[in-house]
């Protein structure tokens, strides 16, 4: 099992900028690929960037490409989302989530961080 704890949510001015965190703990050896994805209220789940474990391959929707950017710290087990230039749309609570070796999806899911833009 992986445990994923996120932090970094909170309020900000559309503008601004936030910082997500994501600590990995447990069988942290089987990860190849972590993500972050959101959901905003009354809207499915959306992928919103992954990356992978070994070789830091990135991935990014097209509505936060040039704003978010996704990185990892292997040493320290744990996955950012840099957010930047955040718009009101941006609000949604954001997970992130592991894909263990072999595994076809993300099984690992963390409890999610709520962040809010306000216009």
């Amino acid at each position: 099992q992986v445990q994923l704890v996120e932090s970094g949510g909170g309020l900000v001015q559309a503008g601004g900028s936030l910082r997500l965190s994501c600590a990995a703990s447990g069988r942290t050896f089987s990860i190849v690929a972590m993500g972050w994805f959101r959901q905003a209220p009354g809207k499915e789940r959306e992928f919103v960037a992954n990356i992978t474990w070994v070789g830091g391959r990135t991935h990014s929707a097209d509505s936060v490409k040039d704003r978010f950017t996704i990185s990892r710290d292997v040493v320290k087990n744990m996955v950012f989302l840099q957010m930047t230039a955040l718009k009101p749309e941006d609000t949604a609570v954001y997970s992130c989530a592991a894909r263990a070796e072999y595994a076809p999806a993300y099984e690992y899911w963390g409890q999610g961080t709520q962040v809010t833009i306000s216009s």
